[in-house]
């Protein structure tokens, strides 16, 4: 089964990005996700399920370690051929 979670994180800061969202980046970017889309206002990644729940998983406890106060965060199963 495949995956797609988007997420952010909050408190925003449009000047600088803050230390949990600096944390999200680094979470997605090493999982082993086959997607990874990194923007300012919303996130995506797509992976197999188990590297995209372990990767949920890191991403809730290291963002919230981070000074997160909020990560908001859907996950959809991914029907073959879809991208």
């Amino acid at each position: 089964m495949r995956l797609r979670v988007e997420f952010t994180t909050e408190p925003f800061d449009l000047d600088e990005a803050p230390a949990h969202a600096v944390v999200a980046r680094e979470v997605v970017q090493s999982a082993e996700l086959d997607a990874v889309d990194v923007g300012p206002f919303g996130n995506t990644a797509e992976g197999g399920a188990d590297a995209v729940l372990t990767a949920v998983d890191a991403l809730l406890r290291k963002t919230l370690e981070g000074g997160a106060t909020r990560v908001t965060l859907q996950v959809n199963v991914v029907e073959e051929g879809e991208a």
